[in-house]
């Protein structure tokens, strides 16, 4: 007889909604989740059969492991995804609260910008993987972005187009050109993707996405995200003249009325070269 783990992969592998990196991180998170249930509840094979113990029991053991808040919160969202297709959604509640998950903290005010040397950039032993990275750093695109992007069609002259089909929740959107090191990164791209996208020929994007992953740990750089910040806070300077609060500058409540309205036009604007839709997320780049 199949377990639980069996059933719910075979209903993942059924259902392939969203972008290849997300139905892969769901089928990780659920493919864990079925076998710490299942661990627990040794009787229970079908995905039909979970009630709301089975949940509060696997989400009671995330946190005693002591997992990050957005961590659990993403793992939930998997489940209820779960529970939406053998349709018993009421098995999870719709308010994290109600399962005890704290809010997400965004707001510190502390800085995790990052700035890599050019030289350490240029120690990626790929091409490609460097290519990536000088994306990432001239215009903040995410990670996913600076993989997929097809530089010759992304270069617009005065902006880099961006396909949904390559961000968050395939909304394209467009980043101003504004520099010489923009340029620079971009025509580098450009000449090593050849007309193509940051993908290798012979490879597809999972198998480059963990070759990226492999070549970034061997340069010391864990994560890249903090290069978002950095195009993030970098901008903000551009725009209002001032350093944002996480950079050591004015908090919101130091700013005058004519401050203010530039601080707002400014978050505005980083808001949308970032690929998001709202002001309040860029207190996570920039503090408040």
């Amino acid at each position: 007889m199949k377990d639980l783990e069996h059933h719910v992969m075979q209903l993942v592998r059924a259902h392939r909604e969203n972008s290849f990196a997300t139905q892969a991180v769901r089928e990780d998170g659920l493919r864990l989740a079925a076998r710490q249930i299942a661990a627990q509840f040794r009787d229970l094979r079908d995905p039909q059969h979970l009630k709301p113990k089975h949940i509060t029991h696997v989400i009671a053991q995330w946190q005693a492991e002591k997992l990050s808040v957005g961590t659990i919160k993403n793992r939930v969202s998997h489940l209820r995804w779960l529970a939406e297709k053998i349709g018993k959604q009421n098995i999870i509640p719709r308010d994290n609260a109600m399962l005890g998950i704290e809010r997400r903290v965004y707001v510190t005010n502390q800085s995790k910008a990052l700035v890599v040397a050019s030289e350490v950039l240029a120690g990626a032993k790929s091409e490609f993987v460097r290519a990536s990275l000088r994306l990432q750093a001239a215009f903040g695109l995410r990670r996913a972005e600076s993989i997929k992007i097809q530089p010759g069609w992304a270069d617009q002259g005065a902006s880099l187009r961006l396909k949904g089909s390559w961000c968050k929740g395939g909304k394209p959107r467009e980043v101003p050109i504004r520099t010489e090191e923009q340029r620079a990164a971009l025509d580098y791209a450009k000449r090593i993707a050849g007309g193509a996208s940051l993908i290798p020929q012979e490879r597809m994007y999972v198998t480059q996405l963990s070759a990226w992953q492999r070549e970034v740990s061997a340069l010391g750089l864990s994560k890249t995200h903090g290069l978002r910040h950095a195009y993030a806070q970098a901008r903000y300077l551009e725009l209002t003249g001032w350093a944002s609060p996480a950079a050591g500058g004015l908090t919101s409540k130091q700013l005058d009325s004519q401050q203010r309205d530039r601080d707002q036009l400014a978050r505005l604007q980083i808001s949308r070269e970032l690929g998001h839709e709202r002001e309040q997320i860029t207190a996570v780049y920039l503090g408040r």
